[in-house]
């Protein structure tokens, strides 16, 4: 029995480039299917895409372009955010191998085969690596080598440098995947976490086909913040030692204002050394509040059992339903 490969692919406002990225995939897949003998299931998931998007899916997916493959589209009841629409796709992928790749072109569909080469080799994952990031400005290179380097150092799981959400996974690694309740992902943290045969795949990561990115700075920030929640306890212990120090030293202050007002009967004239020691404490109050906030908002979150995502079945078109544990 021949083996199935599923690709899931986010889509977010993609009018622009989703026609071309259709023909890309297809063209690569329809070449994969020949030479390793194997079908796939191309899963579109629209995450409340304004535009024409949907429409274009709906087209394409008529079109009938496609020899050895099906495809699926799921659309989301509203934007939900690129790791929950990623997350919504993997559900329904029924393949033994799955692929998760961005709709922009930025990572190219021909590089594929050379991923699933390494699966049917042995791999539970193949991770791509970028050896190099056109179009990408050089705010948002260092910030993402400066996060990288930080995650690396106070996180105990191994999450490889220089990648995305481009990988390959085998079947018993998304089970494992869909298997975790988590409300906040950071997935390229998900899947090293899981362990198993991972090995990297170098490639030339191109510009973005068309559009803008779907992750701007404030987008990037929340990402920082849940991977950092969700692999670190460091941000607590931090809180926990700054507190413990700043309480260590105002026991000191408070210790040489009672010296001096006793026995050196001097008193600190106006009020400049007052109002900074309120200021640095409740400044750092504050902070370590913010810090605890964080965490218990995201155990409140868990808490209520909401479900991730909603998927708009009758906007959709899904040709099989995986078993859904």
């Amino acid at each position: 029995m021949s083996k199935t490969l599923s690709v899931v692919l986010p889509c977010f406002n993609e009018a622009e480039v989703i026609g071309k990225t259709f023909e890309r995939l297809v063209s690569a897949l329809e070449k994969v299917a020949l030479s390793e003998g194997l079908k796939y299931q191309l899963v579109f998931v629209n995450d409340g895409s304004k535009d024409s998007t949907l429409a274009q899916l709906h087209a394409l997916a008529k079109s009938g372009t496609f020899q050895n493959g099906v495809v699926d589209i799921i659309s989301l009841s509203r934007n939900f955010g690129h790791q929950l629409a990623l997350t919504a796709g993997l559900r329904f992928a029924i393949g033994d191998g799955i692929i998760s790749i961005d709709a922009d072109l930025q990572d190219p569909p021909e590089v594929i085969h050379e991923m699933v080469r390494l699966w049917l080799g042995g791999a539970d994952v193949v991770y791509a690596v970028r050896k190099e990031r056109p179009g990408e400005t050089a705010f948002k290179l260092w910030t993402a080598s400066l996060f990288y380097k930080a995650l690396s150092r106070f996180t105990e799981t191994d999450i490889p440098k220089n990648t995305g959400d481009f990988r390959l996974m085998s079947r018993r690694v998304l089970d494992i995947f869909n298997a975790m309740p988590e409300r906040h992902r950071f997935i390229r943290g998900l899947i090293p976490w899981i362990g198993f045969k991972q090995i990297p795949y170098e490639y030339d990561r191109d510009e973005r086909a068309a559009g803008e990115t779907k992750y701007p700075f404030k987008r990037m920030l929340k990402l920082a913040i849940d991977a950092f929640t969700s692999f670190s306890h460091v941000p607590l212990k931090i809180a926990y030692y700054t507190g413990l120090t700043f309480a260590l030293l105002s026991f000191v202050f408070a210790g040489w204002v009672v010296v001096s007002h006793f026995l050196l009967h001097s008193t600190v004239p106006g009020w400049s050394s007052l109002m900074v020691a309120v200021l640095v404490l409740g400044s750092l109050n504050l902070l370590v509040l913010g810090i605890h906030g964080e965490y218990i908002g995201r155990i409140y979150d868990q808490s209520k059992g909401r479900p991730i995502y909603l998927v708009d079945f009758e906007a959709s078109r899904i040709h099989e339903l995986p078993h859904l544990k």
